[in-house]
């Protein structure tokens, strides 16, 4: 969590595209060690709603600016709104927020450096994938200040055991990369010069498949996780049937056969 309003953000979000098909959005608040201000999260939301419908974005990365990657909620932003009603907004737009990056039919893959902290953690959490540096750092810590990390607890707890997100969520210590990779809240840490290389590679790869593959199965693997076992293999078959007859999966069924790459249509 941070402490520090930086008032220089005339674009708290920057949007590029390094490579076809690769979305990159970097928090950038640096002063304010990009903590999530509303007018940080609104710029975030915008851009994921409008990744969703533009055929050209096929995999986002979620990265940050200056020293770390997130602080979580702004602090200062937090304590200056008033009553009930104002708070409740501000922790339905951050859940809205993670919401979104799970409901998005495109991977999104943070790319993590420094700190990442309460409403941060939460961020790499909500995540598909996350790539990690190894000096980077990863916390719950709101149980310091008397505010227990409630919000971040639903993304963590998802992702990680119960024993060890509540370890997180009731001490507030830090985490090493090598922590968070041994238990499921990132993917791997890599050399911290390698960071931004290695997640380019990632996202690439994934952009190279077919892009309806990839929204079927992004979609499907969330909403069988809710399901008892025999509902979930009866939701997942009519999805394999469903897939098996798309384009896209003939295609590469084709390719594969006649020992060629595939040509995707995204149908």
């Amino acid at each position: 969590m941070s402490a520090a309003l930086d008032q220089s953000d005339a674009e708290p979000l920057l949007a590029e595209q390094p490579e076809p098909g690769i979305l990159r959005l970097t928090l950038n608040r640096p002063r304010a060690y990009n903590a999530l201000s509303t007018a940080l999260m609104a710029a975030l939301q915008a851009a994921l709603d409008a990744a969703r419908g533009d055929p050209a974005v096929k995999v986002v990365i979620l990265k940050a600016a200056g020293n770390g990657f997130c602080a979580g909620h702004d602090l200062r932003e937090v304590r200056s709104l008033q009553g009930h009603a104002a708070l409740e907004r501000l922790f339905k737009q951050c859940s809205r927020l993670m919401q979104s990056i799970v409901a998005l039919p495109k991977p999104v893959i943070a790319q993590v450096h420094g700190t990442a902290s309460a409403a941060g953690c939460q961020l790499v959490a909500s995540c598909d994938l996350a790539l990690a540096a190894e000096s980077a750092r990863f916390a719950t810590p709101g149980v310091n200040i008397g505010l227990f990390c409630s919000t971040p607890m639903v993304a963590l707890s998802r992702n990680v055991g119960r024993k060890r997100a509540m370890e997180m969520l009731l001490t507030g210590e830090l985490a090493d990369a090598a922590r968070a990779a041994e238990i499921g809240l990132i993917n791997r840490a890599v050399p911290d010069a390698a960071l931004e290389q290695q997640t380019l590679a990632l996202a690439r790869l994934i952009a190279s498949k077919s892009p309806l593959t990839v929204k079927t199965g992004k979609e499907a693997f969330y909403r069988q996780l809710e399901m008892p076992l025999a509902q979930a293999y009866d939701y997942a078959a009519q999805v394999m049937t469903e897939n098996m007859l798309a384009r896209d999966a003939q295609e590469g069924i084709d390719a594969f056969i006649e020992k060629r790459p595939p040509v995707w249509q995204g149908c």
